[in-house]
C-alpha cells in the first residue's frame, strides 16, 4: 500500500509540474469517458422512459395482434422477409372471445388512422391529427386522465355514436378559449361531439406535441379512411390471475376461434411487456457497441498519451532511478511504482471525463424533453476502463525503467 500511494503522490506532482502536457495526455481519456456516460445515459434514460410507459398501462397489461417482431425487421414483400403477410387480421369478433375468457378483466380495442384526414372547426383546419379509433375500455390503458368531460360508454362504441374525445394539445389550439365540451368538430366532413379532453401522462420525450382524437371503434371504422388489417388489443388480466396465465388461455381462446390444429404456429401475436421490453433492448445494442467504439478510440488517443509522458517520466528520472535500486528497490518495486503513476493519470482523465459526461446528462435531463438517466454501473466501467488504460499502455515504459541498469543509470546526465 505505501508504494501504491507513492506512485499515486509522484503521478499527481508530475501533473501538477507538467499540467499542458497532462491535459494533452489525460483529453484522449476524458473524451472516451465522456462519450461512454452520455450515450449510455441517453440509452438507459430511453430504456427507462419506455419501462414506465409501459408501467403506465398496468403492470400486467399485454398486448395482442396481427404479428410481432422484435429488434428491426426489413419487409422486401417475400413471405419469408414478412410473415404477418400471412397471418390474417384481428377482428371484433375475436376481441369478444377473448373478453369471454374468465381469466381476462378487460379487452381495449383500437385501430389508429394516423394523419391525413382533415380536422376542422370554424375557420381552423389541419391535417396534422393522428385520429384513434378506440373501444370504450382504451381509459384503463392510456395513463393520465379525461377532464373535463368525459369518454365515450360501451353503448356509444357498439352504436357507432359520432362522439370524440381529443387531447388537450389540440382542444388547447382549435378551441382556443372556448369551453370545448359540447362543440361540434368535424372530422372527415362529419361532425362529432366533443365529449372530452384527454391529459395524456409524460410521453418518452416530454410533452406529447401530436394533435389526437379517439373516436368509438364502431364510428372509425364507418366513417374514417384508414389502413386496415392491423387492429390489436390491449388486454388486461383478472385481478387474480398471473399474466402468463391469462396470455396461455388468450393463447388457446384464439387458437380454437381460428380452427388451428395442434402442431400449427400461431398466426398471431401475444406479447407481454418482458418480451417489448427485450426487443427494445436488442435494438438499443447497435448503439452500445457505437458507444463502446467510440470511447475504445478515446482511450486508445489517451493511451497513446499515456505511454509518450511516462517515457519522458522515465528519461527525466533516470539517476532517481539508479539510486533507488542502489538502495536495494527491486525490479517488481520500480515496475509497480511506474504503473501506478500511469493508471492514477488516466484515472484523473476519467473522473474529468465523468464529471463532465455526467454534467452533459444533467443539462439533457433539466433542459431538454431528452431522457437521460446515468446509472451507477456505467460510472464504474467507465473509471475501471481508464484506470486499466493506464496500466495497458504503462507496461512498456514501466518495465523499461524496471530493467535500467544501476550503473548506468546512476552515470546518467
Amino acid at each position: 500500500m505505501t508504494s501504491t500511494f507513492e506512485g499515486v503522490g509522484i503521478a499527481l506532482a508530475s501533473l501538477r509540474a507538467h499540467k499542458v502536457r497532462a491535459a494533452l495526455t489525460i483529453l484522449g481519456v476524458a473524451i472516451g469517458v465522456m462519450v461512454v456516460m452520455v450515450i449510455g445515459a441517453l440509452i438507459s434514460g430511453f430504456n427507462k422512459s419506455v419501462s414506465d410507459e409501459l408501467a403506465s398501462l398496468g403492470p400486467k397489461t399485454f398486448w395482442v395482434g396481427r404479428f410481432f417482431q422484435g429488434g428491426i425487421g426489413i419487409c422486401d414483400g417475400s413471405d419469408e422477409n414478412c410473415p404477418w403477410r400471412r397471418n390474417p387480421a384481428m377482428t371484433v369478433d375475436e376481441a369478444r372471445v377473448i373478453a369471454a375468457v374468465p381469466s381476462v378483466s378487460f379487452v381495449a380495442l383500437g385501430e389508429d388512422a394516423g394523419g391525413g384526414s382533415q380536422v376542422a372547426f370554424g375557420d381552423r383546419k389541419t391535417t396534422s391529427v393522428n385520429i384513434n379509433g378506440r373501444s370504450a375500455d382504451w381509459v384503463k390503458i392510456a395513463g393520465g386522465d379525461v377532464f373535463p368531460g368525459r369518454s365515450f360508454t360501451p353503448v356509444e362504441d357498439v352504436a357507432g355514436a359520432q362522439v370524440v374525445v381529443v387531447n388537450k394539445k389540440l382542444a388547447d389550439w382549435i378551441f382556443g378559449p372556448l369551453d370545448p365540451i359540447g362543440r361540434d368538430l368535424k372530422i372527415a366532413g362529419l361532425s362529432y361531439e366533443v365529449i372530452g379532453v384527454f391529459n395524456p401522462p409524460p410521453s418518452l420525450f416530454g410533452e406529447d406535441d401530436q394533435f389526437q382524437v379517439i373516436l368509438p371503434h364502431g364510428a372509425f371504422v364507418k366513417h374514417v379512411p384508414y389502413w386496415k388489417g392491423w387492429m390489436h388489443f390491449f388486454v388486461g388480466p383478472a385481478a387474480t390471475v398471473s399474466t402468463e396465465q391469462a396470455m396461455e388461455d388468450v393463447t388457446v381462446a384464439l387458437r380454437v376461434q381460428r380452427g388451428l390444429r395442434p402442431g400449427q404456429d400461431n398466426n398471431f401475436a401475444v406479447v407481454s411487456q418482458e418480451t417489448y421490453l427485450a426487443s427494445i433492448n436488442s435494438m438499443t445494442l447497435i448503439l452500445r457497441v457505437v458507444m463502446i467504439a467510440l470511447s475504445m478510440v478515446g482511450l486508445l488517443v489517451g493511451g497513446v498519451g499515456v505511454i509518450a509522458i511516462m517515457m519522458i517520466s522515465v528519461t527525466e528520472r533516470t539517476r532517481e532511478i539508479g539510486v533507488r535500486k542502489a538502495l536495494g528497490a527491486t525490479r517488481q518495486a520500480i515496475l509497480w511504482q511506474f504503473l501506478v503513476e500511469a493508471a492514477t493519470l488516466t484515472l484523473a482523465g476519467g473522473v474529468c471525463g465523468m464529471i463532465a459526461g455526467g454534467a452533459i446528462a444533467l443539462f439533457l435531463a433539466v433542459a431538454t424533453p431528452i431522457p437521460a438517466h446515468v446509472p451507477l454501473l456505467s460510472i464504474v466501467v467507465a473509471l475501471v476502463a481508464a484506470a486499466f488504460t493506464g496500466i495497458l499502455f504503462g507496461i512498456y515504459p514501466a518495465s523499461r525503467a524496471a530493467r535500467l541498469d544501476p550503473v548506468e543509470a546512476l552515470r546518467y546526465e
